[in-house]
């Protein structure tokens, strides 16, 4: 995690994920938040636990952690955008405001997910193994360093 977004994306996503556990516990005590819902509870259980992991792997630099993080939103979040909007979208029904709150906290998982995937997928630092062709020449130069070493047992200076 080289640049600001890789980091910005990860804590955003660490908030998401703390708002999502406080709405969890909070459904599980019976408390009510405002109307926002957990759509099902054992589901959001493990995508909350498979978001821990997915965030190891976002921090890694690795592409499927992205993917997995992306689709396991997309799936939990996505058919309650599909099942509360196209109703909405062919009768022409206005939209309850606690479906709308709902919404609105489904599609943010859902855009970090898309950010990250096309953070991890775009970004010119994601390589492991970076290549610099202005200090290459000194560092997988074996010839330089052959003579750097001849040349370094013949002085007499410290070298710690």
């Amino acid at each position: 995690m080289k640049s600001l977004t890789s980091w910005l994306l990860i804590m955003f996503m660490g908030m998401f994920w703390a708002f999502r556990v406080a709405v969890t516990l909070a459904a599980q005590y019976g408390v009510d938040l405002g109307g926002i819902i957990v759509f099902n509870n054992t589901l959001e259980i493990v995508l909350l636990f498979v978001s821990i992991l997915c965030f190891i792997l976002i921090a890694k630099r690795i592409f499927w952690g992205s993917v997995i993080y992306l689709a396991g939103y997309i799936v939990y979040f996505g058919t309650y955008l599909i099942n509360n909007f196209i109703p909405v979208i062919t009768s022409g029904e206005q939209i309850d405001p606690v479906v709308l709150l709902n919404s609105f906290f489904a599609i943010i998982p859902i855009v970090l997910g898309l950010m990250s995937l096309l953070n991890i997928a775009f970004e010119r630092t994601k390589s492991k193994h970076f290549s610099d062709n202005k200090t290459d020449w000194y560092f997988d130069n074996e010839k330089y360093d052959r003579k750097l070493d001849e040349r370094a047992d013949k002085n007499q200076y410290r070298t710690l």
